[in-house]
């Protein structure tokens, strides 16, 4: 199922569209059969499980960071991770690049927007991206390549539109002003139920669990 699944969403994406396969609570075994089937993305939610699947998979796909990320796991993460698509402060940021500067390695990482401006939500607000950005941008071991958004939780993913339309705006306006070490290259958005309204919107990296491995089973 999950092999027909992968196959039945590649052929649907247009090109230029990343796949990340949202693994939170899979096995090692599922994500497998996901990367044989062309997927080439995995996307964990936290760095126990995803340090488990990686001891088993290993560099067979790129991993990508798609759950909030707490200080103390960084260390771990960074290891780990090709990207961390969840920055949304300035003490995470400092922690990515301290511990990047470790190991020599530079880090890609997404700004995560609070696109819905909810309180109890990880992610900056609309507002407070632009500085942020400029606030972190300095730093030597971290690159940021783009903008990450959730939205909030809905009946209807069409209610999804204007949150990721104006996460689109925000990528495009930080685009055009040219900050150095700054390269907007990804907006990731949208997942199992909104990434086709994500897609039209403008988003290129789509993060997708559900529709893959089938419902979670908890």
């Amino acid at each position: 199922m999950i092999r027909e699944n992968v196959k039945k969403i590649l052929s649907e994406l247009p090109e230029g569209v990343l796949l990340v396969a949202a693994a939170k609570t899979r096995t090692p075994e599922e994500i497998l059969e996901a990367i044989e089937a062309g997927v080439h993305i995995i996307g964990e939610n936290y760095v126990q499980e995803a340090e488990k699947a990686y001891k088993v998979i290993g560099n067979k796909a790129e991993w990508h960071m798609i759950g909030h990320l707490q200080t103390n796991k960084v260390k771990k993460a960074v290891k780990i991770f090709d990207m961390i698509e969840t920055v949304d402060s300035v003490k995470i940021a400092n922690a990515i690049d301290k511990e990047c500067k470790k190991l020599g390695k530079v880090m890609p990482v997404l700004v995560e927007v609070n696109s819905a401006e909810e309180p109890q939500k990880a992610g900056v607000m609309p507002d407070e991206v632009i500085s942020f950005i400029q606030s972190i941008s300095q730093l030597s071991n971290i690159r940021i390549k783009g903008l990450m958004t959730m939205g909030p939780l809905v009946d209807d993913p069409e209610e999804l539109r204007p949150y990721f339309r104006k996460t689109k705006q925000l990528f495009e306006k930080i685009k055009e002003m040219n900050i150095p070490n700054v390269e907007m290259k990804y907006l990731s958005m949208g997942m199992s139920d909104s990434y086709k309204v994500a897609i039209e919107e403008g988003a290129n990296i789509v993060r997708i669990g559900t529709k893959i491995f089938g419902p979670r089973q908890y």
